[in-house]
């Protein structure tokens, strides 16, 4: 449990990143920043833990809010000397996306759930921080943008862990298989431009 809760905090405080750069880009004000860095890094553990009926981390622990703050208030006074803050996002994204993926999925196997939930939970709690994020901040949510990896990538790390789990019994191997394959298809996919077809619309048949 102890590592998961690690993970827990290293998602936290990445995607807290990305979400205080999305309010720079937003130029919202300190406070702005705070509430999207929260919103951003506790919305998808907080939804895995109600669906799971368990008391969310940051209620029971309130140095998850504490840590996000603190990374909004950084990101508040530096974010200016970032060459391209939205590059930068993108970039902490994906390694938020690795750590979250592994940390629900491990919290839903450590709590003896079958495969098709620990599936679920691992995605949801890569991708929903981070949707709302974009939402709150009037971006397209990358979960939606054509051309990206990104539910794909949280799936497919999700999927690894529950794989890892089976063979494995030490929870860091077990969380890097699910981190390291999210987080290659994700990186892929922003550097090589690997995507999965999309549905093209036809005409109807007369």
């Amino acid at each position: 449990m102890t590592n998961l809760i690690l993970l827990d905090y290293a998602s936290v405080l990445v995607f807290a990143l990305t979400g205080a750069l999305a309010a720079s880009r937003a130029q919202l004000d300190l406070v702005g920043f705070m509430f999207i860095a929260n919103l951003t890094a506790l919305g998808g553990g907080t939804l895995r833990d109600v669906l799971l009926d368990r008391t969310p981390l940051w209620v029971a622990q309130p140095g998850f809010v504490a840590v996000a703050s603190l990374a909004a208030a950084v990101v508040f006074f530096t974010a200016h000397l970032l060459e391209s803050r939205y590059r930068a996002l993108l970039w902490f994204d994906s390694l938020a996306l690795a750590v979250a993926v592994p940390a629900g999925a491990g919290v839903a196997i450590s709590l003896g759930h079958p495969w098709p939930v620990t599936l679920i939970m691992g995605t949801l709690t890569g991708t929903f921080g981070g949707m709302m994020r974009d939402v709150v901040c009037n971006e397209v949510p990358l979960v939606l943008k054509k051309g990206e990896l990104y539910v794909t990538a949280a799936f497919a790390g999700s999927a690894a862990t529950v794989l890892a789990a089976t063979t494995a019994a030490d929870p860091l191997i077990v969380a890097a298989a699910g981190g390291l394959v999210t987080w290659a298809l994700r990186a892929g996919s922003l550097v090589f431009g690997w995507s999965l077809p999309s549905y093209k619309s036809r005409p109807p048949r007369v």
